[in-house]
């Protein structure tokens, strides 16, 4: 049997000014088209579906690390300035309820990622990292400080985002008439607030400085996270992320991904399709079966369940919650917030407890 020749490389032909022209042309406008139809992490994704396309094809450019771990720490800074004190008063309410369902959640996650990792699909603690139910961007960035393969954690992770954001879309229409709801316009490019504007570069430099030198995992991310939400919650310090600046942190996270995603790395993600797309489902139905038990026992409105027990895209599910009057929003978002602080917390140690368990 003959091996296999390899398919030719044409961006290999390019000049790396020509592949970057390229890269950010096209990146520009599917992320534009995607915002049109306003496709979850339409930002992130876009981008990094041109870096997947170009990468394949020979591209030999990559994303500066010093770019990179900025972009690490800014998102960092999105998250920390996302966590507001009204969380925990919410959280203080009714802590037994929201621990159980935010551990259970991770618990039928994690099961899912050791099934996979058991079949074969995915290598390693992957499948792990790829199931976790936190903020997808988060997810893929501490994958690769674990030593699981980003490019793979990031397909899944995009691919539930994906799938749970239309998912909880349609259940809402089912339960309210978002039809004469307009989303709000997204101003790109806001007044600098000076202070605010400072404290977040301070926190980013500072904070992924320090996660750094105290070796920290996913150091640069971690870092302006703990360091970001101490100042913000614990000072009032506010943090001002500009809209155009949040575009360019998620595009080189999706270029960096996606410019290392090579065609044998391809072809392993279409073989796995049908078996991530069942984990997802599945993962999906407990969540909804759990959102169901909410409304049966406790008497919490249906639509709040299932938003609040959704297991992924916390941006996108609080924009659907926000649109429909009858839903708590502070429940739905203190849920999302609890489960993903406790991946952020104890997502190392369930991944290397999941990896033992594969390995014996």
């Amino acid at each position: 049997m003959k091996p296999e020749t390899p398919l030719p490389a044409p961006l290999a032909a390019l000049v790396p000014w020509q592949q970057w022209a390229l890269l950010l042309g096209c990146s520009v406008l599917l992320a534009g088209m995607l915002e049109l139809v306003r496709l979850p992490a339409a930002l992130l994704v876009g981008p990094m579906l041109v870096a997947i396309a170009l990468g394949s094809n020979g591209a030999s450019i990559r994303v500066p690390r010093p770019l990179f771990v900025s972009a690490q720490a800014l998102i960092g800074c999105l998250v920390a300035s996302s966590i507001s004190p009204g969380i925990f008063a919410t959280f203080l309410s009714e802590w037994p309820l929201f621990l159980g369902s935010a551990i259970a959640t991770i618990a039928a996650s994690s099961f899912l990622g050791w099934f996979i990792s058991r079949l074969k699909v995915l290598p390693g603690t992957t499948a792990v990292w790829g199931s976790a139910p936190g903020a997808a961007t988060a997810m893929v960035l501490m994958a690769d400080a674990f030593g699981a393969d980003s490019r793979l954690v990031a397909f899944m992770q995009y691919l539930r985002v994906i799938m749970v954001s239309v998912a909880a879309a349609l259940v809402a229409r089912l339960w309210v008439d978002t039809s004469g709801v307009e989303a709000a316009a997204v101003e790109w490019f806001p007044a600098i607030e000076w202070p605010a504007f400072g404290a977040m570069l301070g926190v980013a430099t500072v904070g992924g400085t320090l996660g750094y030198l105290l070796r920290i995992p996913s150091p640069y991310f971690v870092g302006a996270v703990v360091l970001g939400a101490t100042l913000h919650l614990g000072f009032g310090v506010a943090l001002q992320l500009p809209e155009w600046l949040l575009a360019i942190g998620y595009a080189l996270i999706g270029w960096t991904i996606g410019l290392n995603f090579t065609r044998p790395i391809l072809r392993h993600a279409a073989r796995a399709l049908p078996q991530v797309i069942g984990s997802i489902a599945a993962l999906m139905a407990f969540c909804g079966l759990l959102a169901w038990g909410l409304h049966r026992l406790l008497g919490v409105d249906p639509l709040t369940a299932y938003l609040a027990t959704s297991p992924g895209g916390m941006d996108s599910i609080a924009i659907i919650a926000a649109a429909a009057d009858n839903v708590d929003l502070s429940f739905v978002l203190t849920l999302q917030m609890l489960r993903f602080l406790i991946v952020l917390l104890f997502g190392p140690s369930l991944a290397r407890l999941v990896a033992r368990a594969i390995r014996e």
